[in-house]
């Protein structure tokens, strides 16, 4: 996923100029995207030249004139199109996107490619599970080499188990809303 997406989203909640979109980044965008001031700026030009994004100059006293932006047709078109797409190798943060921007597209289809996110975390935590049972039976015992060895897959153990437990909630959510 680009950028890109992540502002349609962030557009279709409020329209916005540039400086507004970098606030709404560094804050609660920002919990699970970064983006500096250039990138925006950057990604934005390319929106509008693909008509993605509209774009009104506001008068401002003292001040240059500000671009505010809004989504256009095609903006809208894309950002539907993207949000119906399964995407096997999506990250946290990109699923975190197509979650807030739900309502924006076909919410059925995202609570779809949550439902296989969820079901590969799912997948690897019990791989996990498995090799813990197997090869680590009684971590007490451990030290050096295979105690950092099994530290670290406890940190996938509990990763897993927090990526199921999350989009478990989510779905949950998602079937009360519809």
């Amino acid at each position: 996923m680009a950028l890109e997406h992540a502002i349609l989203v962030s557009l279709s909640e409020r329209s916005g100029s540039g400086y507004e979109l970098t606030r709404r980044f560094e804050k609660s965008i920002g919990l699970w995207w970064s983006a500096t001031h250039q990138q925006i700026y950057r990604v934005l030009k390319r929106m509008e030249d693909a008509g993605w994004v509209a774009v009104a100059p506001v008068a401002q006293s003292g001040k240059p004139d500000k671009k505010v932006y809004t989504v256009g047709d095609a903006g809208r078109a894309e950002l539907a199109r993207w949000l119906a797409e399964p995407d096997p190798s999506a990250t946290a943060r990109e699923l975190a996107v197509k979650i807030r921007g739900a309502a924006l597209g076909d919410p059925a289809a995202v609570a779809a490619e949550v439902a296989r996110h969820r079901d590969a975390h799912a997948a690897r935590l019990d791989a996990y599970l498995l090799i813990e049972k197997h090869d680590f039976p009684d971590p007490r015992v451990l030290s050096g080499q295979s105690l950092h060895q099994f530290l670290v897959l406890r940190g996938g153990i509990r990763t897993e188990q927090g990526h199921v437990e999350w989009l478990e909630e989510v779905l949950r959510a998602f079937h009360h809303d519809a």
